[in-house]
């Protein structure tokens, strides 16, 4: 069987269509899905969550890391699985 162009353009548009649905794993949200305000905890780090668009913009509150630098505002993705607390 000889594929084509236009055979070749069918396949690719049918795998683009069902494409898998992403969810975070149990007991985790992503921070797109958290209210502004909400606080959250990732790993040893917590935080409070500012405002979301395409990125979130968070405040880190706590850190169990000595290093100063890491606590205060910063801008991560809104698809960072977070715990809310």
């Amino acid at each position: 069987m000889r594929l084509t162009s236009k055979k070749i353009s069918n396949i690719a548009k049918k795998a683009l269509k069902d494409k898998p649905e992403w969810k975070p794993p149990v007991g985790y949200k992503y921070l797109k899905d958290l209210e502004p305000g909400s606080l959250f905890q990732v790993g040893n780090t917590r935080g409070i969550l500012i405002e979301c668009d395409i990125n979130a913009r968070v405040i880190i509150t706590e850190t169990a890391e000595d290093d100063k630098t890491l606590l205060g505002k910063k801008l991560i993705s809104a698809q960072t699985e977070v715990k809310e607390l």
